[in-house]
């Protein structure tokens, strides 16, 4: 990758809201690929990332929309008590890292 290849930062996770979200998931292994699929509550998300459950909805969507990650409810008792369930796709777990390859590639860093 070349210093003048800023077309290869990804225009989905580039916003920085989409950007600390995957890397929330993505640190916590809430991501398919790597041994057994792990997921992230909704609650924990939106408290390491804190934004707003609306704000945090909306760029889920963006992200899910591009098939980076999947989310699922389990219900409960009453709406109140569903659980909302993260992790990034294989394809979500790809896009973030060739992301962070471009961003390292631009600030003139070798990757780890």
């Amino acid at each position: 990758m070349n210093h003048d290849d800023v077309g290869a930062l990804d225009p989905v996770i580039h916003p920085i809201n989409r950007l600390r979200i995957c890397a929330a998931l993505h640190s916590a292994g809430a991501r398919e690929g790597d041994g057994p699929d792990r997921e992230m509550k909704f609650a924990v998300l939106r408290g390491l990332v804190e934004l707003s459950d609306a704000t945090l909805s909306k760029q889920l969507g963006a992200l899910e929309s591009a098939g980076y990650l999947h989310r699922h409810r389990e219900y409960g008792s009453s709406r109140a008590k569903d659980t909302v369930w993260i992790s990034l796709t294989a394809k979500g777990v790809a896009a973030f890292q060739h992301h962070l390859a471009a961003l390292r590639d631009i600030a003139g860093q070798p990757e780890y």
